[in-house]
């Protein structure tokens, strides 16, 4: 069965008092730079800037100091991290088998060439000389014997008392003995030299290394090591050039803007490793042309005076090379090199005293300024102060370094206030 739905009652009647809140005018004002804010960021996405747009910053021509720049020729070094090398590391070895005697030097301790180093037992070779001087004298006995016998029986034969036969035998036996006396006389010069190698000596001047047999020990003749010996006056220094940087300096040197050393060796610095610098320079002397596999680096080689014996072999060192000179390159203050996405440029005055972007190339800072290698051409002027408010084609009103600065800090004041006044602060 259904029900009638029961008619409602009329909802009450609210009023509601309006709620009061602050005029919205100040927010409108607060706001109304966006619209500006909004086109100089459009602006800047298209590469331009108000500046470009004829005026600077302060509605006028940006005050900078530029520089008039001229090509010229400057010095140039390279520096690599190298190695020092004994100029020659010789291997002292034995050259008779015998038991070591005695050491004759101090470890680490200079040796002069020919100096004694060890000393092997030589009383079995003083015995085998003996025996060789015993073995020849019986062979020149033997050999004289033979020749008085030959020519005993020359004048027999003419007188056709012995046969051709017993002649010819003499003569034979004479030829024997000789033979057998040069043999002696060769034992006996090995023997000598056996006796003589006992001695073991160093073959050059320099530094000797530790003993690496002690007295008593069985030396098996050139097997076995002893120590070494090291010639560090003067000193080699080793380094590697980079396979990329050797084709560069090829192609700028090919092209005219670097020109080398006249006669190929440059003039070699090092500086240590507490990085303070050798007192004495050298010059290289050795290029080698392969290119290593395992560093990609091709081997440089130079020699360096050490009479105090400072630099020790296997030292790391940082080697400079000067001698080489880049030709018709500019300086160009630091701070007037900027860096954008497409890489370095810097501001000049172009035409109507407006603004023009030029990309450089640069190599490397020199007293504060950067030798710019391409890019720009002589005469032109390079702003140097005034570069954070300019775009392209900004007028600019160039003016000495001094100047500029004081008309910037002027335009950066505000009227009617002193510029080393404080700043308010607070609501």
């Amino acid at each position: 069965m259904a029900y009638p739905h029961a008619p409602r009652p009329p909802l009450p009647s609210v009023s509601v008092a309006p709620t009061s809140r602050p005029s919205s005018r100040p927010a409108v004002r607060h706001r109304a730079w966006l619209p500006a804010l909004l086109l100089a960021a459009a602006l800047a996405a298209c590469g331009k800037t108000p500046a470009s747009n004829g005026a600077g910053m302060f509605g006028g021509p940006v005050p900078v100091s530029a520089v008039a720049v001229q090509p010229e020729d400057l010095p140039v070094d390279f520096e690599y991290t190298a190695q020092t090398l004994g100029l020659r590391e010789v291997e002292v070895r034995a050259r008779v088998t015998g038991i070591l005697e005695k050491r004759n030097y101090v470890e680490g301790g200079r040796v002069k060439a020919g100096q004694s180093l060890f000393t092997i037992d030589p009383a079995p070779f003083q015995a085998a000389l003996a025996r060789a001087e015993a073995d020849l004298a019986g062979a020149e006995a033997r050999h004289a014997q033979a020749r008085r016998n030959a020519a005993r029986l020359q004048p027999l034969l003419e007188g056709k008392a012995v046969s051709q036969k017993d002649y010819d035998d003499a003569v034979s036996a004479e030829a024997i003995g000789h033979a057998d006396v040069l043999a002696a006389r060769a034992r006996l010069r090995e023997a000598q030299l056996n006796l003589a190698w006992t001695r073991v000596e160093s073959p050059l001047a320099g530094v000797a290394g530790r003993a690496l047999k002690s007295e008593g020990s069985m030396v098996s003749g050139p097997d076995v090591l002893l120590t070494t010996v090291t010639q560090t006056h003067p000193m080699q220094v080793i380094f590697g050039i980079p396979d990329n940087e050797r084709l560069k300096l090829r192609q700028e040197a090919d092209a005219g803007r670097l020109r080398l050393p006249a006669d190929g060796r440059f003039a070699v610095a090092l500086k240590l490793a507490d990085g303070s610098t050798y007192a004495r320079t050298g010059r290289t002397d050795f290029a080698d042309v392969r290119v290593s596999r395992d560093t990609g680096t091709s081997e440089g080689r130079a020699e360096v005076p050490n009479p105090d014996g400072l630099l020790l072999p296997g030292q790391f060192v940082r080697v400079r090379l000067s001698g080489a000179v880049r030709t018709g390159v500019f300086r160009v203050p630091q701070r007037a090199v900027l860096e954008g996405p497409k890489g370095k440029f810097v501001f000049v005055v172009g035409q109507e005293n407006k603004a023009d972007i030029r990309p450089v190339t640069t190599d490397e800072w020199r007293d504060g300024d950067v030798v710019v290698t391409s890019g720009l051409t002589a005469g032109e002027q390079v702003i140097v102060d005034g570069v954070l408010k300019l775009g392209p084609g900004a007028p600019v009103q160039v003016a000495p370094a001094e100047g500029a600065a004081k008309a910037t800090d002027a335009l950066a004041t505000p009227a009617g206030k002193p510029a080393d006044a404080p700043a308010k602060t607070g609501n």
